[in-house]
């Protein structure tokens, strides 16, 4: 790791971590007790407001913000690639908050990254049309965000209809497909519903607040357990 990378990381981990000991940040950064010590002072004599000392911990301060200028090519490309996936997969409202994420990056890197966003030969493409996957993605996502209870129109898999009306918890994409997991009132369980065989979305004004078992973290626990 480059040394430049090593104290974007060290403080990273101290702004996630709260007070860290530096047998902490050697497990993390995988480096000498030496070189951390001396990573710290010379973060210190840079103006970072670090405190703490040896034998008991460091801590930054809450009030420091880190400008974000110091990406590696490998974070770039990621975010590059990120974008394209959105862009190709997301709807309109996520493809433009991607573009406007790379432009602020882009605005920021240095001269020698300049270029990387636009020189990445990664890419995510797809010969289906998406459109009928994307036509109800913003109205789940609001309504997931907001915790406002949707009735669907759904068509399964034997082609049979049924009005559903459920919690959103969380949005997934498996390609091509997005899918919806919710909390179904008709069925009383977790549900998932294939975004591409609802035929409508009525995003209601009811709201709903977590309850024991029907939770996202339940329904986590039930599929991993």
């Amino acid at each position: 790791m480059r040394r430049a990378d090593r104290l974007f990381s060290l403080i990273q981990i101290l702004r996630r971590s709260g007070l860290t000991t530096a047998a902490q940040l050697v497990r993390d950064l995988e480096v000498s007790v030496r070189t951390v010590y001396r990573d710290i002072q010379d973060l210190i004599s840079a103006g970072v407001p670090i405190e703490g000392e040896a034998g008991v911990g460091y801590l930054l301060a809450d009030s420091y913000d880190l400008p974000p200028l110091m990406f590696t090519r490998v974070e770039i490309e990621a975010l590059a690639l990120g974008a394209r996936m959105v862009a190709c997969w997301g709807d309109k409202e996520l493809a433009g908050a991607a573009d406007s994420i790379l432009s602020k990056v882009d605005a920021v890197l240095p001269n020698p990254l300049k270029h990387t966003l636009d020189s990445t030969s990664l890419f995510s493409l797809s010969f289906q049309n998406t459109d009928i996957e994307k036509r109800h993605l913003a109205a789940l996502r609001e309504a997931t965000r907001e915790r406002r209870k949707v009735r669907l129109l759904y068509t399964d898999a034997n082609t049979n209809d049924s009005t559903r009306v459920i919690r959103p918890l969380c949005l997934s994409f498996f390609a091509p497909r997005w899918i919806v997991t919710g909390w179904c009132e008709w069925r009383d369980n977790f549900r998932n519903f294939r975004l591409d065989r609802i035929r409508r979305v009525d995003v209601l004004d009811d709201t709903f607040d977590d309850e024991p078992g029907k939770t996202l973290n339940d329904y986590i626990t039930m599929v991993t357990s």
